[in-house]
């Protein structure tokens, strides 16, 4: 079988792979249990050398693979770039930072000496998802590396060609062959692999979906796993915010990559005192969006990257909109482009019981809820399955605080988006994983 790699700014084929069979995969799958034996008697200094040359690799060749995740997934190719420089980051900083996170921790007892020390697990089995091509796998597979593990990845199916170049870059730096080894196969092929003893441990980033299945083979084979699924993330705006300010981040919270991010601005929940003018300004800042080819530097939102994902923020727009939702801005497709595009929409008169509301919607799509105040704001912030992220902007810092905690999320930002950090921790809870 083979699965096609299409460029969703104009829907043509890129290319064919070949997808590997479960007795194929395993094969693959030896040869990483061997450079296993090796890699994790190889010291920390050394494998940490080869951590921060990565980086090297990465800046090297910025431009080359940013073009193929463009090409591969619509990402614009600023935010490709700056994708890759956030991978090098990564690199460094663990490279810098490992010996410390890994050291053993003493423990005084009655005993002449305790202490906790860390050991790799083995292979970790890595599935990744598209919207940050590079960023995703980078993020769990550094640590594990450092750490002595080896890594295997089975990649979202629309960026096969982003997935081959990242075992690229790490054998471009000295990695082993197989240390980081990406898996061209399917669902069911990777669920067999879970099912079986030749994997240790499992990292998902994905859908809620996703997720749920993974956990239930990894659960029935008792392997240990972690969890990055979907958000639905509350943009808080107090009647005391900085109005301006707040729209024009808020817009880019809620576009940044076509609105394909679990951690961006979702549901814009506004007091309303101030929402008349919030709107304004935020519909302002959205107009000067400009969507099109996202291979050129102008654009800010390139296509979505399949078309089912263009039908679903359709279906959700529609359900919305019939059960009583506004649309304020876009609502549409632009007819004068070919690929996977959605407009950048802006919807009002949000309610439970709308898809919008109670799913993610992964696509440039803004809801507006107005709110009487800052504690029906909390509440309508925690009425949702999810808790990745979540934001509150105001000028009082202290208020901000003690809100945040009454937040249900794995992180709170206080004017500011949520990002991923390598110096912070970063999940959520309840069906966000």
């Amino acid at each position: 079988m083979k699965i096609k790699s299409i460029n969703p700014a104009n829907k043509k084929l890129l290319k064919e792979y070949n997808l590997l069979n479960l007795n194929e995969a395993l094969k693959e799958i030896e040869k990483s249990r061997n450079a296993f034996f090796k890699w994790k008697n190889l010291s920390l200094t050394k494998r940490t050398i080869l951590i921060k040359k990565v980086a090297r690799v990465l800046r090297h060749n910025k431009k080359q693979l940013a073009l193929k995740m463009t090409n591969e997934m619509g990402k614009t190719i600023n935010g490709s770039i700056l994708e890759i420089e956030k991978c090098a980051q990564l690199c460094e900083y663990y490279s810098l930072n490992a010996k410390k996170f890994l050291a053993d921790e003493i423990v005084k007892t009655e005993t002449k000496k305790s202490y906790v020390t860390f050991e790799p697990l083995g292979i970790i089995f890595g599935i990744m998802p598209w919207n940050y091509p590079f960023w995703q796998v980078f993020r769990f597979a550094v640590a594990a590396l450092c750490a002595g593990n080896v890594v295997v990845v089975k990649h979202a199916s629309n960026v096969p060609g982003s997935a081959l170049e990242i075992e690229k870059v790490f054998r471009k730096a000295g990695f082993p062959e197989s240390v980081l080894k990406v898996l061209i196969i399917d669902s069911k092929t990777a669920a067999g692999l879970i099912n079986l003893r030749v994997i240790d441990a499992v990292s998902v980033t994905g859908s809620v979906e996703t997720g749920r299945k993974i956990a239930e083979i990894a659960g029935r084979n008792l392997k240990k796993i972690v969890l990055e699924l979907g958000g639905n993330d509350p943009f808080i705006v107090l009647k005391d915010a900085d109005l301006k300010f707040t729209c024009e981040i808020g817009v880019k919270a809620r576009m940044l990559n076509a609105g394909q991010s679990c951690i961006s601005a979702k549901r814009f929940i506004v007091v309303k005192e101030i929402s008349e003018k919030f709107e304004k300004i935020f519909v302002e800042y959205t107009k000067q969006l400009k969507i099109g080819d996202p291979l050129d530097k102008k654009n800010n939102i390139g296509p979505l990257a399949r078309e089912d994902l263009v039908l679903n923020i359709e279906r959700q727009v529609k359900d919305a909109v019939k059960k009583g939702a506004k649309i304020i801005y876009g609502g549409c497709r632009p007819r004068e482009l070919k690929g996977y595009y959605y407009m950048p929409t802006i919807l009002s008169n949000i309610k439970k019981g709308m898809a919008v509301y109670d799913e993610e919607t992964f696509g440039p799509v803004a809801l507006i809820i107005i709110v009487k105040n800052e504690e029906e704001a909390i509440k309508i912030a925690n009425s949702t399955k999810f808790g990745l992220g979540a934001s509150i902007w105001t000028k009082d810092l202290k208020k901000a605080e003690k809100l945040a905690k009454k937040i249900e999320a794995g992180s709170v930002f206080i004017n500011g988006i949520v990002k991923s950090y390598s110096r912070l921790p970063f999940g959520g809870i309840k069906d966000s994983g």
